[in-house]
């Protein structure tokens, strides 16, 4: 395995993207802070702009250290604006492991992987410690995308960034499942055309939390396609290979 590791880093097809490099943060905060990751309403690019500009932020986790005057003196008038972003950041502390996972933002490690990440270890502390072996084993993480997880968090910058997000009172675990339907367990549904009540990843949520899993192709294993309107090629496929297709209303049926 070490042999392996040291081709790939020799070859350079692997290199990990440093977490708090200067190139980088810009980015680096603005996918932190979306939607799918902390979610931070009203830390705009442009705000973060300017708290980069006065110093304020060096690296992601100054967010957490940011004070409503801090933010107040970047807007005329803005204490109303400090103080609804403050209640954001302090929200987005209890945000699901995968949520923390998916923003910090590993190559190739999207929300998909992140929540498989987030099931399988439980805990940040225990997917920083997981071997290459055991991350080459985890279900929908190839070995390319497990080895850019195993060197991103030996990374002195990724554990002194994790540390730092801990210390802020960031959440670092799965919490309680409250749900314990498992309906869809062992099903694979794929999503194609418009769904009128959902969006995809909306879909994507009820699926997986009912035990079930998503793909982006239909194959024999696919077990239901969700046809919306102008639904393609998908369709065509799944009508092909005589996997069941299910509508909007049959769909919403099910996990009613």
């Amino acid at each position: 395995m070490e042999v392996l590791l040291q081709e790939k880093k020799e070859k350079q097809q692997y290199v990990a993207i440093g977490i708090e490099c200067s190139a980088q943060l810009l980015r680096g905060i603005e996918h932190f802070v979306s939607k799918e990751c902390m979610d931070i309403e009203g830390l705009g690019i442009k705000i973060v702009e300017q708290l980069i500009e006065k110093g304020l932020i060096t690296n992601i986790a100054d967010i957490y250290n940011l004070t409503l005057e801090e933010i107040a003196s970047l807007k005329k008038n803005g204490k109303k604006f400090a103080s609804n972003l403050i209640t954001s950041i302090e929200n987005s502390k209890n945000q699901e492991l995968f949520n923390v996972i998916n923003a910090l933002g590993i190559r190739q490690v999207g929300i998909k992987a992140a929540k498989v990440l987030a099931k399988k270890y439980k805990t940040m502390d225990n997917l920083m410690k997981a071997s290459l072996e055991s991350l080459c084993e985890v279900s929908d993480v190839g070995e390319i995308t497990a080895n850019n997880i195993y060197e991103f968090f030996k990374q002195e910058q990724t554990i002194d960034m994790i540390n730092k997000l801990k210390t802020a009172g960031v959440n670092m675990k799965v919490k309680e499942e409250k749900e314990t339907d498992n309906r869809f367990e062992g099903k694979t549904f794929v999503l194609t055309g418009t769904l009128e009540k959902y969006t995809r990843n909306e879909a994507s949520d009820i699926i997986e939390r009912f035990g079930g899993k998503t793909s982006s192709s239909v194959s024999k294993k696919t077990d239901y396609v969700i046809a919306g309107e102008d639904a393609g090629s998908k369709l065509v496929k799944a009508q092909q290979l005589g996997v069941k297709i299910l509508s909007e209303e049959k769909f919403e049926s099910m996990v009613k």
